[in-house]
């Protein structure tokens, strides 16, 4: 299966197919850090190739927000991201951002649909665990098996839905690392998705640290809400992306094992706007945000919308 979203390409990333192994938990798509792809040009090799394996034909997202005493989010930080997901999900079905690229691929059920909702958020207090990783950019590490014990804790309190519609993300607070195995934010990574379990119990769930934690490391420079989600709902949309067209790493992925995010990391396009720092590439139900482009079989490129 994928790796996680690779710092060099942005917070958005490389995904070296490498299998997982405890409880069924298998890490797919790495957002990596944007000076390890060169801006333009797609990584990866070769178009998206389809393996066999289901794909989510609608979603729905659910945000955790893991802030211990202690540790902090800019003031704003959850409910810019919160917004972000509700417009992604008020514009199901437009052709007019990056979300509807991905109805281009399929399994044998059909055509991925642009068919999102957000199931809502939840914000966890609890003090963190004693870190059992290490990464060079933070004091703090959480492990895999941390980061899925947190998920799988806020949906027993919650009772959120879990199966292959759903797609959980986990937000940790600023200053707090992560590790699955020698990938960690952020040394190597910004995020990545993975899986638990199958079927009904299923948990599809993404790994999103808080990205400027290290600006220079998964921060694309442009802020176009004055806020540090801006950044990270970079990586965000890099790890959705992903989870709908390579859920459990046997959908679409090209001959490297880069799927769609993977391979346009790092990669914008055109902006619009005119203060520096703060321009947008969407503009998802009014609202402006910086993403990343997906990469299109349909256009053998990385594109900015479906059109």
């Amino acid at each position: 299966m994928k790796k996680a979203l690779c710092l060099a390409a942005l917070a958005v990333g490389l995904v070296g197919m490498s299998a997982g192994t405890a409880r069924g938990h298998r890490v797919l798509g790495m957002d990596v850090p944007r000076q390890l792809h060169a801006a333009g040009t797609p990584s990866g090799s070769g178009q998206l190739i389809y393996h066999g394996g289901p794909v989510m034909h609608a979603n729905t997202t659910y945000a955790i927000y893991w802030i211990p005493p202690g540790y902090t989010a800019q003031a704003g930080y959850s409910t810019l991201i919160d917004q972000y997901f509700t417009d992604v999900a008020a514009d199901s079905g437009l052709t007019t951002n990056v979300n509807y690229t991905a109805t281009q691929y399929h399994d044998g059920a059909g055509n991925v649909r642009y068919r999102s909702s957000f199931g809502g958020s939840y914000t966890d207090t609890a003090p963190l665990p004693a870190s059992r990783c290490t990464d060079s950019y933070t004091a703090v590490c959480l492990s895999a098996v941390q980061i899925r014990a947190e998920i799988q804790r806020t949906i027993a309190k919650t009772g959120w839905a879990t199966g292959p519609s759903s797609a959980f993300f986990l937000f940790t607070a600023k200053g707090v690392g992560s590790c699955d195995g020698s990938d960690c934010a952020f040394s190597k990574i910004c995020g990545y998705h993975a899986v638990i379990g199958t079927g009904s119990s299923e948990i599809l769930y993404a790994n999103i640290p808080y990205a400027d934690t290290v600006r220079s490391r998964c921060d694309g420079g442009q802020h176009p809400n004055s806020n540090e989600a801006d950044a990270t709902i970079n990586t965000t949309s890099h790890e959705h992306s992903e989870m709908i067209t390579d859920p459990r790493g046997t959908a679409w992925y090209d001959s490297s094992h880069s799927e769609d995010g993977d391979k346009c990391a790092g990669i914008f396009g055109p902006l619009s706007g005119t203060t520096a720092g703060g321009k947008w590439n969407q503009t998802i139900n009014g609202h402006h945000y910086f993403t990343q482009e997906e990469y299109s079989n349909r256009d053998r490129g990385c594109v900015q919308t479906g059109l």
